[in-house]
């Protein structure tokens, strides 16, 4: 019974942290896993083909998506019911009627060789005649097969303009034997028509998509071409080194006046909260009413006389003003989350210890810088990192001042390529290097800004 009991009791702190660890498999470790996939591993780079046009026949050869191809011969086979509409079909009549020499001839027909002359209410064909051939040296006779397939047997000939009954039609996809145009040498495979786009010509083409992936870098090398990329790390590295150090002197500051219990301390906290409850893209628009050309600032400068008329603050020309006003909303906005994390540091500072410094005749601002400060350290961490890693999200406030087109960010350029573009692979590739720049910022603030006893435990 004893062990019973304590086997459950060691069981209790598993089955608290469970919930837990099942939300962060859920909702962390598999979207990031998803993510990561997208940004490196491409799902259509190749297209298998196959020593005989049937699916379940083997792979002789990989070609790579978008390799130019020869076109050798083309067949048309039964087609997959799989609702798939960027595919090349044939059509083939089920035909019955009298063949050359009297004799009843029933079988396959292309479509192409009969003109259909009767159709039922929903619009089947039911009977038509045979299309004659031109050119002398082209034989007249309309080859009949046991099978919609020009290479299955054959059952009979009919003669040009004959009568013909059509019981059944049958919709078949065109496959396709090709082979590398640049590698004539390589492996040639059957390919279904979904999968290639071929040429008027009917000789060549391309493979449009594989169904086959493998790990590339080719997303990440997109990324990093892309022309928006270097504008967009440029102004988030700058918005995260002109924000961060004052929101944080500013962040402490209001933590400080608060937590010095002066007359409406009280008060100076909930005004200092209010912007919390805003999101990023009503501060964005807030702000936008401010700079625009109709907005409050150029009233009051128009009104102290120091402008004649409006001045166009949110331009193309005047990227360092959309710049200023990105941090300065940003300031607005985020610099009270940064305020309540140093403040819930500073009440678990005993009072005994700023009380005996002050006894032993400490400054005020001795006291911040040799007590408080090392005290704050590890609310100044979380304060650091959360607040980095949300700099490297600003995006809607971008939006709202910029229109994400003459300043935009590593945020905007993931969206856009989402939304926008279309392409997800590189999307991800932005929000894998995103991801990554957190991480890397907060393994720095977590060595470099420690508590004494870390450093010594070190």
């Amino acid at each position: 019974m004893t062990r019973a009991k304590t086997w459950r009791r060691r069981l209790v702190p598993y089955l608290l942290i469970a919930p837990a660890v099942v939300y962060l498999a859920l909702f962390f470790a598999y979207p990031m896993y998803e993510g990561l996939v997208l940004a490196i591993y491409d799902d259509d780079a190749l297209l298998p083909v196959r020593g005989s046009p049937a699916l379940g026949s083997d792979e002789v050869a990989k070609i790579p998506q978008g390799t130019a191809l020869a076109v050798l011969d083309r067949q048309s086979l039964e087609m997959a019911d799989d609702g798939a509409t960027d595919l090349l079909t044939d059509e083939w009549f089920r035909v019955a009627g009298t063949g050359a020499g009297g004799v009843a001839v029933e079988g396959w027909v292309p479509e192409t060789r009969v003109r259909v002359r009767e159709q039922d209410t929903s619009g089947a064909p039911q009977a038509g005649t045979v299309r004659p051939r031109l050119g002398q040296s082209v034989d007249p006779l309309t080859v009949v097969h046991a099978e919609p397939n020009d290479r299955s047997a054959v059952v009979g000939r009919l003669e040009q303009r004959a009568p013909v009954t059509i019981s059944e039609v049958a919709v078949l996809e065109v496959w396709f034997l090709v082979q590398p145009a640049a590698d004539a040498a390589s492996a040639a495979g059957w390919a279904p028509s979904r999968y290639l786009q071929v040429f008027d010509d009917g000789e060549s083409g391309r493979v449009h998509r594989g169904t086959a992936g493998e790990f590339t870098t080719a997303f990440i090398e997109r990324m990093v071409d892309d022309r928006f990329f270097g504008p967009a790390l440029r102004t988030t590295l700058l918005v995260m080194a002109l924000l961060i150090p004052v929101q944080f002197v500013l962040a402490l500051i209001m933590a400080l006046v608060i937590h010095s219990r002066i007359r409406l301390s009280s008060g100076f906290l909930y005004a200092f909260s209010l912007p919390i409850g805003m999101s990023d893209l009503a501060a964005g628009i807030l702000f936008f009413s401010i700079f625009t050309g109709n907005g409050l600032l150029n009233s009051i400068l128009d009104g102290l006389g120091i402008i004649d008329g409006p001045f166009a603050f949110l331009t193309a020309e005047n990227t360092n003003w959309i710049i200023f006003a990105i941090v300065l909303a940003e300031l607005w906005r985020a610099t009270s989350i940064v305020m309540v994390i140093l403040v819930a540091g500073l009440q678990a500072i005993p009072d005994e210890t700023l009380e005996a410094a002050e006894l032993f005749g400490a400054s005020y601002q001795q006291r911040v810088r040799h007590i408080i400060l090392p005290l704050l350290r590890p609310s100044i961490q979380v304060a650091l990192i959360l607040r980095t890693i949300l700099a490297f999200q600003v995006f809607a406030v971008v939006i709202a001042l910029s229109g994400g087109d003459v300043v935009t960010v590593l945020a905007n350029e993931s969206f856009r390529q989402y939304f926008d573009l279309r392409n997800n692979n590189v999307a991800s590739a932005y929000a894998l290097f995103i991801l990554l720049l957190s991480i890397a910022s907060a393994v720095f603030y977590l060595r470099s800004v420690r508590a004494e006893s870390e450093v010594r435990a070190t």
